[in-house]
């Protein structure tokens, strides 16, 4: 029985908080490797709506395991704000959820020193959400940050954040930048919250392998999608950690022989948030279109999503840097309405026919992409949960994808609830999920 990890394929926002509350019932420990709370998950459950933006979506299936891995970046306050919200709900939280020791902890100066960055003169703005994200890896990075560990250690980590805040302080003023803020008040407040999550807290490197010793199975589930990996993403339009599969093991502390399957998650269409990139962005009617009928709004900021049209020169880069050994396609309702649907086969550059992704943005930016038309279904397909039941063009259409990136795709989302989802027979991620 294999342990899987569970990721974005595209620019995030492609559905995978529904997929692993979905799939998770199948686990019994869902473990979040990468990423802080910029990167919201949303699941519906019946007519209830749940936002995570820290905790694994798992932690929505009862008796099952959450785990915050040492490679995310943690808000103390975001954190208690979304577990209080998930109890008043009536999801048990505090018994069922492991935070790292390892995991480094953010500070409301790192929202300072981001918007510091984001509004200076001649840097390129990458449109982050401003949460103080990547201050924080930059902190880490750097070898100056505080870990959950030294957060519990009060006299440690009274003498960390002094000396953190000093630092931080001074290159705002270098900078021209006066926010107020009482660093020794903030200081308080977190030595308040360490006592919160306290409990919650253990070396989750050896809890994981524990129980993968013990035969338990663990889904490794991705924040943001791999085009926004720090390495291998569109940079530096991109986030500040490893969202590849890669970064399952460094985020956890579980060897990659320990894992059997990865599995990706794409839209049937495509979309991005913030600056950057797009090469099939439709910045036409047919894009509003998309994002009207996909509801394509940020999950945490409420920013309206660039949308397009599938890239499967974009799928077969990100199935290479991860190894996918299936594709699970959501939303594929959404292209019910079109007469017809375009689908990037190709780049082109300079007149010649491109067989690697572009390394550099500039390059990216000017790609022409090469497009084949697809006919539409021009049928409802929402809330069908047998890959039967869909009409012959819309199988027609996952085939073309399936050869254009070389994965299966074993299965079809079509609408937010759970019972909205068909994993098909005999697919190779039938036998992941076992």
């Amino acid at each position: 029985m294999a342990n899987i990890i569970i990721l974005g394929s595209q620019w995030g926002d492609e559905g995978k908080g529904k997929i692993v509350d979905l799939f998770s019932d199948r686990f019994d420990i869902v473990a979040r490797y990468q990423g802080g709370h910029n990167a919201g998950h949303t699941v519906f459950i019946g007519l209830k709506k749940f936002i995570l933006k820290l905790i694994p979506s798992g932690i929505l299936r009862p008796g099952k395991k959450a785990v915050i891995g040492n490679g995310l970046v943690l808000d103390p306050a975001a954190l208690l704000d979304e577990i209080d919200t998930l109890e008043a709900a009536g999801v048990d939280v505090t018994h069922n959820l492991a935070i790292s020791n390892r995991a480094h902890v953010l500070f409301p100066q790192h929202r300072m020193m981001e918007r510091m960055s984001e509004g200076r003169p001649g840097r390129i703005s990458i449109g982050t959400t401003s949460r103080g994200i990547g201050p924080c890896y930059e902190d880490k990075i750097a070898r100056r940050g505080i870990r959950v560990a030294d957060l519990l250690d009060r006299d440690a980590f009274r003498a960390q954040y002094d000396s953190l805040m000093e630092e931080k302080h001074a290159i705002a003023r270098t900078f021209g930048i006066d926010e107020e803020d009482d660093a020794h008040a903030i200081r308080d407040q977190y030595e308040t919250m360490a006592e919160r999550i306290r409990p919650m807290v253990c070396d989750t490197a050896m809890l994981l392998n524990s129980a993968i010793r013990e035969g338990k199975r663990v889904l490794f589930e991705g924040a943001q999608g791999t085009m926004l990996d720090i390495d291998h993403g569109t940079y530096p339009f991109v986030t500040s950690s490893s969202a590849s599969a890669g970064g399952a093991c460094t985020g956890t502390g579980v060897a990659p022989t320990r894992i059997g399957g990865v599995v990706g998650v794409s839209k049937a269409y495509i979309t991005r948030v913030g600056g950057g990139p797009f090469p099939t962005e439709a910045g036409d009617p047919e894009g509003e279109q998309i994002r009207r009928r996909g509801s394509e709004f940020g999950a945490v900021t409420g920013r309206p999503r660039r949308c397009g049209w599938f890239d499967a020169p974009l799928l077969r880069y990100t199935a290479a840097i991860n190894g996918f050994d299936s594709l699970v396609v959501t939303k594929l309702d959404v292209l019910d309405e079109f007469d017809s649907i375009p689908v990037c086969v190709g780049y082109r550059a300079g007149g010649k026919e491109l067989t690697e992704m572009p390394p550099r943005v500039a390059c990216m930016e000017n790609v022409e992409p090469v497009y084949e038309r697809l006919p539409g279904w021009k049928t409802s397909t929402f809330g069908m949960s047998s890959y039967d039941e869909l009409p012959a063009r819309a199988k027609d259409y996952l085939a073309f994808l399936e050869a254009r990136v070389g994965v299966e795709v074993g299965s079809v989302s079509t609408g937010p609830e759970r019972t909205q989802t068909i994993v098909r027979a005999g697919s190779r991620l039938e036998a992941l999920l076992g």
